[in-house]
């Protein structure tokens, strides 16, 4: 609480006040903080809170200095930068030269490069989610061109995988889910949205205009079926269909849920504290907030209080039917042969040529009623009449007292000119990546940051969903702006970027280190070392049904359900549900397509950190608890691809226990077993042929588990059932979940 209103981080307020440039005894802000009196002292003894003497010193030095005040770093649109000239040769791109002149200020050394075969792992995992197959790390190893890795991340850049394992972190910063979240969490129709986003980053659509069509796609000069598609973006916060909900309160809420996460995808801001009152530590004001919901008011967001019921999936009107991005080209094809066959009927004269092509007309029009029966509704943006938006006093949707606004964005950031007429969503969308006159440059920042970080393991800024005055200031700002500029000039393009990164020699640097290297820099703020980590939830469960054989790689389409325990719904009610998983192969498909409820998160994902997609989520906690190894131990789909993984073993050539423990080995982490190893696991397998011996009707239980469709051969159960327990030990190894 500020008693006179005072901010030290107002230029203008603090001059005025609190502070006589080159004048320290002189200045108020300096007698508060060496001052005796608890009264007056700053910061209040009750604060629990002192400034050090050090810290005092530097004040005082710098109310001696005039006390110059520069522009807060994230507001200050980023500038080209002169890269670092260095003696050295080992930097491959302008990168490196950032990295390393820090690196030589804090006196430490990069790493050495990682191996072949800890690189293709690692940069396989990062481009595509997945592991890489024996056959490729044989590839990449033993091919001696100069351009091998070059030639890998480009393959990798272009796989359907790509987009897959992109879409999931875009999925976590809007939070999408497949069903509503509040109160009954009923199940909506959003799938093919997340279909749109993972074409979206296969076709290295530019942020610009990815930026546009979600936000604004309704709103654009004839909008294709994708473009209404992509404006889900809009639709994708949690709503409510609870009998006695009040719409006006409910517009509220999801008015600062809209405004959270545009903030904090696109600006890497907090506006949604500035919901009740002015921002505590940013410029942003209540007016700021409540005129940038203005942008949103013409969203058709109060149908389902009316329409809105407990059936599954509810109705959450406006929605349009859509097929697939495959499927739309598929009807194209049949629309242009139909077309074709009509031009022939409407020039023949030939009895023979008529009947063809009548029954031709008709197969075709059959495969397209066939083709149309598959589409799948999706919710969309259609704008309707803006709403009144009144700035709410303290966010009391109830108090009408407020002024009206009008669509604005915050006026320290300027403003957007439309020649007198309302602004509206595009306007907003196209001010957000306008590197001009709008706030383009700010948006690259924050995204090429979130590239880095997950490239890099940690963001140049680790405050990835706030650049404001509670985040971290970045660790390399010159080369988080030489990035940003660069991404703006490459075309807002993310495989541009990526490829940039990951072909850098700071990305190819080994992830070992040693204790006296980590007593330097924990945290690997500097760079000196590649990061090391568990992998997010969903690819620790595709790189498991990967390396058994299971692995769908489908692309796009309905929500999958996979296994989970029994009863895991009980307490979902409105209305009450029994969880029905699917059969065959839907039932191995990417991680992606799971099922996300949000209030009953599937427990494997839960258990490895992934969010219920409520808010906005920038960067996943990376947690190490028993729950996790219990996880990898007995959930249904990795008890599936330990039996699947068992009978891959069995089956590899040369037939004998040591072939098949090299193969496994081989498959799951890409590299031989040691001798400890080895000795271990065959230590494993003989004590678990003599329990299952001892008891063969275990065996048979274990194996009566897996799913019927899984191929286990001829194996004979015992051996399945041993093998089994191998292949469960190799899959819950640290190395195999983790990038490394």
């Amino acid at each position: 609480h500020r008693e006179a209103d005072l901010r030290l981080d107002i230029e203008e307020d603090a001059k005025d006040y609190a502070i006589i440039p080159g004048d320290v005894e002189g200045s108020e802000f300096i007698q508060r903080i060496v001052s005796d009196d608890p009264d007056l002292l700053m910061p209040p003894p009750e604060s629990g809170k002192r400034l050090t003497e050090q810290q005092i010193e530097v004040l005082k030095q710098w109310v001696a200095q005039g006390a110059p005040y520069e522009s807060y770093w994230a507001y200050v649109p980023p500038q080209p930068q002169v890269v670092p000239p260095l003696d050295s040769a080992w930097p491959r791109d302008a990168i490196d030269h950032f990295v390393l002149e820090k690196l030589n200020a804090k006196q430490l050394e990069p790493s050495p490069d990682a191996d072949r075969r800890t690189l293709i792992r690692r940069v396989t995992f990062d481009l595509t989610g997945l592991p890489p197959s024996p056959e490729e790390v044989a590839a990449f190893v033993n091919d001696p061109s100069r351009d091998a890795y070059t030639k890998l991340v480009d393959r990798l850049l272009a796989s359907p995988a790509f987009g897959e394992r992109m879409a999931i972190y875009w999925l976590d910063l809007v939070r999408y889910a497949d069903t509503v979240g509040y109160h009954g969490d009923q199940d909506q129709n959003i799938a093919p949205y997340r279909d749109y986003v993972i074409d979206a980053m296969n076709d290295d659509m530019p942020l610009d205009q990815f930026t546009r069509e979600q936000l604004a796609g309704d709103l654009l000069p004839d909008p294709t079926e994708s473009q209404l598609v992509a404006t889900g973006y809009n639709r994708l916060l949690q709503t409510s269909h609870e009998g006695g909900v009040q719409p006006k309160e409910y517009l509220a809420i999801y008015s600062a849920d809209r405004i959270r996460n545009l903030s904090a995808v696109w600006m890497g801001a907090t506006v949604g504290c500035a919901q009740c009152h002015d921002h505590k530590y940013d410029p942003y004001t209540i007016d700021d907030f409540y005129s940038l919901v203005a942008f949103f008011a013409d969203v058709d967001e109060q149908q389902h209080f009316k329409v809105g019921t407990n059936s599954l999936p509810t109705k959450r009107p406006p929605e349009i039917p859509v097929l697939s991005r495959w499927q739309r080209q598929q009807l194209d094809e049949i629309e242009s042969r139909i077309t074709e066959w009509n031009e022939l009927l409407a020039s023949s004269d030939i009895a023979g040529e008529l009947e063809g092509a009548k029954k031709a007309i008709a197969a075709l029009e059959s495969q397209r009623e066939a083709l149309r029966q598959q589409e799948r509704l999706t919710m969309v943006t259609q704008a309707i009449e803006p709403r009144e938006i009144r700035v709410l006093p303290r966010g009391n949707w109830l108090d009408d007292s407020g002024p009206v606004v009008g669509p604005a964005v915050p006026d320290f950031l300027g403003e957007i000119a439309t020649d007198g007429r309302r602004a509206n969503r595009l306007d907003l969308a196209n001010w957000l990546v306008d590197p001009e006159s709008g706030a383009g440059g700010l948006t690259a920042r924050v995204h090429v940051n979130r590239l880095w970080y997950l490239m890099m393991g940690r963001g140049l800024s680790t405050s990835l969903a706030d650049f404001g005055g509670q985040g971290e200031p970045p660790s390399h700002p010159e080369l988080l702006d030489q990035l940003a500029v660069d991404f703006i000039r490459g075309g807002w393009s993310n495989k541009r970027m990526i490829r940039r990164l990951v072909l850098s020699r700071t990305y190819r640097q080994s992830s070992d280190t040693s204790p006296a290297r980590l007593a330097d820099d924990r945290f690997n703020r500097w760079y000196a070392r590649q990061s090391r980590y568990r992998l997010p939830a969903e690819m620790v469960r595709d790189q498991s049904l990967a390396v058994s054989g299971l692995l769908v790689k489908w692309v796009g389409g309905s929500s999958a359900r996979p296994h989970q325990p029994a009863g895991y719904f009980r307490h979902l009610n409105f209305p009450k549900r029994v969880y029905v998983p699917d059969r065959g192969a839907s039932l191995y498909r990417r991680g992606v397509y799971v099922h996300w409820q949000r209030q009953f998160l599937h427990p494997m994902f839960k258990a490895m950190d992934a969010p219920s997609r409520e808010e906005c989520t920038a960067q996943r906690p990376r947690s190490n608890t028993p729950l996790e190894a219990l996880v990898l131990l007995n959930d249904p789909s990795m008890i599936d691809a330990a039996i699947a993984f068992a009978a891959q073993m069995i089956r590899a050539p040369g037939g004998g226990d040591s072939d098949a423990l090299a193969s496994g080995f081989e498959r799951a982490l890409s590299r031989q077993p040691d001798s400890i190893e080895r000795a271990a696991l065959e230590r494993l397998l003989a004590e678990e042929r003599r329990i299952y011996s001892q008891n063969p009707e275990n065996a048979q239980a274990l194996i009566d588990v897996a799913d019927k469709n899984i191929d286990l051969g001829e194996a004979d159960v015992v051996e399945l059932a041993a093998w089994t327990s191998v292949a469960r030990a190799i899959l819950n190894l640290y190395e195999t979940v983790s990038r490394q």
